[in-house]
């Protein structure tokens, strides 16, 4: 059972950089000694590959066009801590209209003036950001389109963002402006420090497949698209924290819904609120007129689904309705247990575009994979409980996880091999309790 929603190119992801392309090799007994060392020598379409034998403490700007950065033989760490950063702005200062940027792990970018130091300054058009692993800085990923809004794409995939913000509200894990379109698949943003964990002015946002959890973090929002869009959520596991300082969990249209076709569809997710005192789970400001589409959550915790009268609520279900029977709500699991309100309760939603699908569901880490429907109907929520198939482009990237262990990413030629995923095991145990469930 496929039910059609919205274009999104997953493959398209994963293609890596043109064959003929010069390959430029830094660390110890390479051509260059660090990445930056690299970057000053490439020219247009050049792929940097950097070694993981040692940690690098340069930053660096560059405009020469389709560059791509990537770690190799494990997950390099790229650590600026203390360190001047390139223009006063990042580790990784992109200028150039189009760069790529793979496995790599970013930390300690920190500006004590405006406190927006990122792993990745981005001032450009088009941004791929794949397998990498950035903590610890002002921000994770800061972009704006140039030379005007409304342009260029950045796509975040398979990324860990955690533990980033300067503690006043104004940095986040992410933040990006006026982009024609975001997406963002199969990545973990968790405990943002004050600020949010998502942010974006794109006037295009697919947000779908992804674990955004604040855990015991101190930030906002879970998800703010402050000036609305075309906006899909789908398919996510997503958490407020009881540290958070807003009640909200996804905030939309807060400054204005100015974004031409603001409308927002929010279908198949889990949302777990640990606020003790709840808040609303969707909030939609009144600035956007669009009626919002609300299908096929799970809502778990206290609090209000939405404010916005006009949303068009569909199949939602909550802790009024019965247990939702998580695996393990602590520990953040939220695939469903046998008994769970949630299986078979779903309907299909409308179709909303072209050629996405809810045939795949988020695999913690990092990875997502095929999604049918294994009973009289979808369950509602992020999981189909007995419904996992194999896992969407061979699994989880390097280090995933906080960098906890995985061995390198390794590349021949076009092809890329993920390391091998832990949880593929579970698949077993998902079937094992749907068959329970229907005894």
């Amino acid at each position: 059972m496929r039910l059609a929603l919205v274009a999104l190119p997953v493959a398209a992801l994963l293609v890596c950089s043109e064959a003929g392309a010069a390959v430029r090799t830094v660390g110890l007994g390479k051509t260059f000694p660090d990445p930056c060392a690299a970057v000053a020598a490439a020219g247009a379409g050049d792929v940097i590959e950097i070694d993981a034998s040692q940690t690098y403490t340069t930053s660096c700007a560059w405009t020469t066009e389709d560059l791509t950065l990537r770690g190799v033989g494990g997950r390099p760490k790229i650590d600026v801590t203390g360190k001047a950063l390139a223009q006063g702005k990042g580790a990784l200062v992109v200028l150039a209209a189009k760069a790529t940027v793979e496995n790599l792990e970013i930390s300690g970018a920190r500006l004590a003036g405006d406190k927006n130091g990122a792993a990745i300054r981005h001032q450009g058009q088009d941004l791929v950001v794949r397998g990498c692993y950035f903590h610890d800085n002002d921000d994770g990923i800061l972009g704006s389109p140039l030379p005007i809004s409304g342009i260029g794409s950045v796509t975040v995939d398979q990324t860990e963002l955690a533990d980033n913000g300067a503690g006043d509200g104004q940095s986040h894990n992410l933040y990006l402006g006026g982009y024609a379109r975001f997406t963002m698949t199969r990545s973990w943003s968790h405990r943002s420090v004050v600020g949010h964990l998502v942010k974006s002015r794109a006037l295009v946002n697919v947000i779908a497949w992804n674990r955004l959890t604040q855990e015991g973090g101190s930030g906002s929002y879970e998800i703010d698209l402050p000036n609305g869009g075309e906006s899909y959520v789908v398919g996510n596991w997503i958490q407020q924290g009881n540290a958070t300082g807003n009640p909200s969990i996804i905030a939309f249209g807060q400054e204005g819904a100015t974004n031409a076709g603001s409308r927002l569809v929010v279908v198949n997710n889990t949302f777990v609120d640990d606020r003790a005192g709840g808040g609303t789970f969707v909030f939609v400001n009144a600035s956007a007129t669009t009626a919002s589409r609300i299908q096929n959550n799970l809502f778990v915790g206290p609090g209000t689904v939405t404010n916005q009268g006009s949303a068009e609520l569909v199949t939602n279900l909550g802790d009024a309705d019965g247990d939702a029977k998580l695996v393990d709500r602590a520990g953040f699991d939220y695939r469903l247990a046998t008994g769970s309100i949630a299986v078979d309760r779903g309907t299909a939603p409308p179709p909303l575009g072209a050629s996405l699908s809810l045939d795949r569901q988020y695999v913690h880490p990092l990875s997502a994979e095929g999604r049918t429907v294994a009973g009289a109907g979808i369950d509602v929520g992020a999981f189909e409980l007995g419904g996992g198939g194999g896992l969407v482009d061979g699994g989880a990237p390097t280090g995933a996880g906080g960098g906890e262990g995985g061995p390198g990413v390794e590349h021949a030629g076009r092809r890329m091999r993920w390391a091998a995923h832990p949880h593929r095991a579970q698949r077993q145990e998902d079937h094992r309790r749907r068959s329970e469930h229907h005894q």
